[in-house]
């Protein structure tokens, strides 16, 4: 993303965005650099880093440096299509599956109502985003099981699932095996 267009980060600007002040929506766009999205001042999303924000004249500007409008809020009366809303949700999935991960917090981070977001992932993916999320850290802790050996314990961990007895049962459902037979027998290949 480029930010050759991008103007200065006042203050007045910062504590619009903070207090999601609706009088500054047409007067500015900001963009956030870690998500790569546009919103309004008044957009009721999570609070962005300081550092993160970049502060363009409308969502035109925005858009062309590289920046997608927001679900929740639509600069500028622009929508992200559907296919790359789920691309950006599965994107932080991805780079989050050893974190918590709620529909609260994928719709707030994406910039969505929860319902929207899960109907919408779910009719593109044929999945619920926590049917992916599951899918990525199961995939994730086969690849420890297959490559290492430390323990099922610190595997499951490592890949976001929240105890070991969980982490097992839904290994043996998904494979048959439990993940220590799972290692051994990939670690004798």
């Amino acid at each position: 993303m480029i930010d050759n267009q991008a103007m200065q980060l006042t203050n007045e600007r910062w504590q619009a965005i903070m207090n999601n002040d609706k009088s500054y929506d047409n007067i500015f766009i900001y963009a956030v650099k870690s998500t790569g999205i546009c919103c309004r001042p008044s957009c009721n999303s999570r609070d962005p880093k300081k550092e993160n924000v970049l502060i363009f004249n409308n969502a035109d500007e925005a858009i062309s440096a590289g920046f997608r409008p927001c679900k929740r809020c639509k600069p500028g009366g622009m929508r992200l299509p559907d296919e790359e809303w789920v691309i950006q949700m599965k994107e932080y999935i991805e780079g989050n599956y050893h974190e918590a991960i709620t529909l609260e917090i994928l719709a707030d981070v994406c910039h969505g109502s929860p319902y929207h977001l899960q109907r919408t992932f779910k009719r593109i993916t044929g999945l619920t985003p926590a049917e992916y999320i599951q899918q990525v850290r199961m995939s994730h802790a086969m690849r420890e099981l297959e490559t290492t050996d430390k323990s099922v314990a610190e595997i499951g961990f490592a890949a976001g699932f929240p105890n070991t007895p969980y982490f097992i049962t839904l290994f043996k459902n998904k494979t048959g095996q439990t993940p220590k037979q799972y290692q051994k027998t990939r670690m004798e290949v």
